[in-house]
């Protein structure tokens, strides 16, 4: 399977069927080679997956992340491998431990820690599979024991909420020869002021999870950054802005320092799809 270089994350779970299949011509139409998509409390990961592959004929679609407290490591090693049989290998597995609200407080199941949690759901993944064919899987890794579990059993990790500084890491604990596939927040949006409150305003979900927070601590930021809805600093390199040509800029930095892809993630008024679009054709050719 080719990732290829450039792709587009979205938030599905705001979309409707039509919208759903919108989105998908929209992001093969502008050339992007994949559309990554959550796992929350809306659509059913490996249900949505078939949506898109079937609404699409080139694009890869990847899961960032398929929660691994919502189906057992058997079922989804069949997902993968029943949608890449059906839909010409285009789907990526992209597997994550989510968060303790979503595990314990929506689904009522017991929060284990992170690293064997991960490596025994990783085991069922991989079990009795020829070592020559690895399967397309990946890893929503941020910190580096992570990174380093994703390089030994997966092909690769699907960072999200991270900077060129953490590529850069993650690109020389993973190896060359692994995907490093970044998420990276964007809008064209010229005036500071409101390009910082559509990035506040997004940002504002991941701020109060451990996770992250973690993460962005180990990068450099300090709590007075991520106080507050996150300083300009902090929001800044979060969530890119400015005309094209500056995020594309901020775009190339994660492939500078090591990202073998890089999935944008349109940021914009709610509804406003006209803007995603105008973003995804002028951003296309980063």
């Amino acid at each position: 399977m080719n990732l290829g270089r450039l792709g587009v994350w979205y938030a599905t779970d705001k979309l409707n069927g039509a919208q759903l299949a919108d989105l998908a011509r929209a992001v093969e139409g502008n050339g992007y080679s994949a559309l990554w998509y959550p796992e929350s409390r809306g659509y059913e990961s490996m249900s949505l997956a078939g949506y898109l592959l079937s609404k699409s004929s080139r694009l890869v679609v990847g899961s960032s992340i398929a929660n691994i407290y919502a189906r057992d490591s058997y079922t989804a090693k069949r997902a993968l491998i029943s949608l890449n049989d059906w839909y010409g290998d285009r789907f990526v597995l992209g597997l994550g431990v989510s968060h303790i609200p979503m595990v314990e407080g929506v689904r009522g199941h017991t929060y284990d820690k992170p690293i064997p949690a991960m490596r025994a759901y990783l085991d069922g993944i991989n079990k009795d599979q020829p070592a020559d064919e690895e399967l397309p899987v990946v890893v929503a890794a941020l910190g580096p024991k992570m990174l380093a579990l994703s390089a030994e059993k997966s092909r690769g990790a699907v960072p999200y909420n991270v900077t060129p500084k953490h590529t850069a890491k993650a690109a020389a604990i993973l190896g060359p020869q692994k995907w490093l596939a970044v998420e990276q927040k964007v809008t064209i949006e010229a005036d500071p002021a409101k390009a910082r409150a559509l990035g506040r305003k997004e940002l504002a979900r991941y701020m109060v999870l451990p996770n992250y927070r973690n993460n962005w601590l180990r990068e450099g930021f300090t709590e007075a950054d991520l106080a507050d809805g996150g300083s300009d600093r902090f929001i800044d390199a979060m969530c890119l802005w400015g005309d094209a040509e500056t995020v594309r800029k901020g775009l190339r930095a994660h492939f500078e320092a090591g990202a073998t892809h890089v999935c944008l993630q349109p940021v914009h008024a709610d509804g406003d799809f006209a803007a995603r679009d105008r973003m995804l054709e002028a951003l296309a050719d980063t």
